[in-house]
This record gives C-alpha cells, sequence and structure tokens, in this order.
C-alpha cells in the first residue's frame, strides 16, 4: 500500500488532447491469426479515428484459415488506407506475433513511408475514436518514446468479472504505473494490446529482431525502447478489448502461457512466488477466521484490519470495470486460482509445453 508506488490507485490515465502545430503520420500494425470474429471492429475503429494527421492501416495476416483477411477489406471499403500483408511460415528463433509485426514494420517502409509513429495494437481492440489524437498528444507534449495502455479487458461472463479486474490489479502490482512513467526511473513496461512508438527510436534500438524470442513482447519492447528514451503506461476506459474468455479454462491458459516466463523460469523465484501470494493474500482471513474461532481478538483483528486493507487496495481497479467494492472480499480466493495458474505454467514448461499460443509451442 505504501511503498509501491501507489499502484493500486489506478489513477495513471492519458488526459484529453490539445492542439499541435502539426500532428505526425501514424501506421497501425496488426498481426491477426484466426481473428475473423473481430478483425472487423478493429479496422473500423482505427480507420475512423479522429485523428487531424495521416493514419493508415497495415493487417498482417498471419497463415490465418478463418477468412481474416476478406474481413478486413470488408470492413475498410475502397479508401485505399489499409494494405492486408499475407504472413510467411514462421522462422525459427521469433514468436508468432513478433514474426507478423516484424513483417508489417517492413511493408510500411513502402505503404507509409513518412509515417513518424507506428501504433501496434492487436486484433480484438476497439480504439476509442479520440484514443490515437491523445496518444500522440502524450507523445508530442511529454517527449515520451513510447505510449501504452492497458485497454479495458471484457468482463462480461462469470469468470472474467470475477478474474479480470484482478488480472490488471496484478499487472499493476508487478509494473507500476506510476513507476513505469517516473522519467528518472529504471522501471519499464508496456501493454501489447495498444502500443504507439517512435519509428526512428525503434529503428535505432534493432527493431522488432531484437526482441524476436519475447513471450511477454510487450514489456521486452518497453525495455528496449526505455534505454532510448522515456515511455508512458495508462489504463483505458473506453479503448477496449473484445477478446472473450467465456470459461476458467481460458483465462487459465492466458495466464499459464508466460507467468513461468516472468519469473525467469526459476524455481526459486516460483517457490517465493507462491509463498508470498500466500502471505500476503491467505493468510489474512486464515488468521481472522482461526482467531474468532479459537477466541484470539487481537489475531481477529489484525487479520480483519489486513483483509480491509487488501479490499481497499483493489477497490479503483473494481470500479474500472463496474464492480461493487464489496467484490473485493473474494480477492483471496481469486489470488489462490492464480497462484494455481502460475503453478500450473511452471508444470507446462518443465513437460515442454509452455508458451502455448494460437497453436504454437515455443521451447
Amino acid at each position: 500500500m505504501v511503498f509501491r508506488s501507489g499502484f493500486w490507485r489506478a489513477d495513471q490515465r492519458l488526459g484529453e488532447a490539445g492542439a499541435l502545430d502539426a500532428w505526425p503520420g501514424v501506421v497501425a500494425v496488426v498481426p491477426a491469426r484466426n481473428e475473423a470474429a473481430t478483425i472487423a471492429d478493429t479496422v473500423s475503429s482505427l480507420l475512423g479515428q479522429d485523428y487531424p494527421g495521416a493514419v493508415s492501416v497495415i493487417v498482417v495476416d498471419d497463415n490465418s484459415d478463418d477468412g481474416t483477411a476478406v474481413k478486413a477489406r470488408e470492413a475498410a471499403g475502397d479508401g485505399g488506407r489499409l494494405m492486408v500483408v499475407s504472413g510467411t511460415p514462421l522462422e525459427q528463433g521469433w514468436t508468432g506475433k513478433l514474426w507478423a509485426v516484424s513483417q508489417g514494420i517492413a511493408a510500411a517502409d513502402d505503404f507509409a513511408p513518412d509515417a513518424s509513429y507506428l501504433l501496434l495494437t492487436d486484433a480484438d481492440i476497439v480504439h476509442d475514436p479520440g484514443n490515437l489524437r491523445r496518444l500522440v498528444y502524450k507523445a508530442e507534449t511529454d517527449g515520451r518514446h513510447l505510449v501504452s495502455l492497458m485497454v479495458r479487458l471484457r468482463a462480461v461472463s462469470f469468470w472474467e468479472r470475477w478474474l479480470i479486474p484482478a488480472f490488471v490489479f496484478f499487472f499493476q502490482k508487478l509494473y507500476p504505473f506510476p513507476a513505469v512513467n517516473d522519467p528518472a526511473g529504471k522501471v519499464a513496461a508496456a501493454a501489447g494490446g495498444c502500443m504507439l512508438v517512435r519509428r526512428d527510436t525503434l529503428a535505432e534500438a534493432g527493431g522488432i529482431a531484437a526482441i524476436r524470442d519475447a513471450l511477454i513482447d510487450d514489456c521486452a519492447l518497453a525495455r528496449l525502447i526505455n534505454a532510448r528514451g522515456p515511455v508512458w503506461l495508462g489504463l483505458a476506459a473506453r479503448t477496449r478489448s473484445l477478446r472473450a474468455y467465456d470459461g476458467l479454462s481460458e483465462i487459465w491458459d492466458m495466464v499459464a502461457r508466460t507467468a513461468f516466463v516472468q519469473l525467469d523460469h526459476s524455481a526459486l523465484q516460483l517457490i517465493g512466488t507462491v509463498i508470498g501470494m500466500a502471505v500476503i493474500y491467505l493468510a489474512p482471513p486464515a488468521a481472522m477466521i482461526g482467531g474468532a474461532v479459537f477466541g484470539d481478538n487481537a489475531t481477529t483483528a489484525l487479520g480483519g484490519a489486513a483483509w480491509l486493507l487488501m479490499v481497499t487496495a483493489y477497490g479503483p481497479t473494481l470500479r474500472l470495470y463496474g464492480q461493487p467494492l464489496a467484490a473485493g472480499i473474494a480477492l483471496p480466493l481469486v489470488a489462490a486460482l492464480y497462484t494455481l495458474m502460475t503453478l500450473s505454467s511452471a508444470l507446462r514448461h518443465w513437460r515442454g509445453r509452455g508458451g502455448a499460443w494460437k497453436g504454437r509451442h515455443y521451447p
């Protein structure tokens, strides 16, 4: 609550955009693998931006078999601002998403050579009409080389409402947004659904090839860029993801894909994480309940106070997702589930099935 840069306040937001003397060109690069259900909404939202400068979109169809490319072209019409690139087979040493992104950036050299910024976004993101204007204004006026938003994730199904706000909460704890946004700080992070990056800075850093094998590609990109100029990361309320996680297994797979990567595949860090999660999230309710059962009023009071602090810290993220503060009472159970997902991530890695996503497995 005190020493983690106030991460729990969830108060890092983009302000409204003012005026610029000139608005630089932007090209959006969208890697898409079997995203026919959402790609049209994404393309439409990008081409419909209320942005004074030039905007173009490149969709990299990463070997889809569901008509993703057709849906993208239909959404764009005949305006000439969309380019669909047919992705080539994945090269060894690359993750699938970054291989697709690299092809999109290469295509931008011909399609949008004068664009100063790259907007790296996903094929399931619907951008608020003013999103690009706010992103560019922040980068231009604040001297940021990367501006990223943790978009509002879908929280409709039972499992989404129960688990997704906690995912955002834990992400903020791992990478405290105020610390990321401190130009003098050393913490670097980004959210892959929405990343505006200066094109020349990325080129000077070696391009996407410099992080070609990263599974947590957004934070890897942030570290790469932060070495050359400050980055900024915030929360979005209006730009949102359409990605549906209707069942527990889908959220479980999403977390297990990278949780052990986050721990550097270290068994020691895994043990520390499990102990830490137990102490922070399970000990307070256990103390409160145990103290009540055994008549230890001091233990009951301390456990209850810690649990109340936990709910208080979770409150701003719950409000962002339209959830009542009372939902925070269940955070110990949610934390236990995420701990099990992390253990599952380690087991998958040790069994040679780590990093699975979109039908691909990475060593």
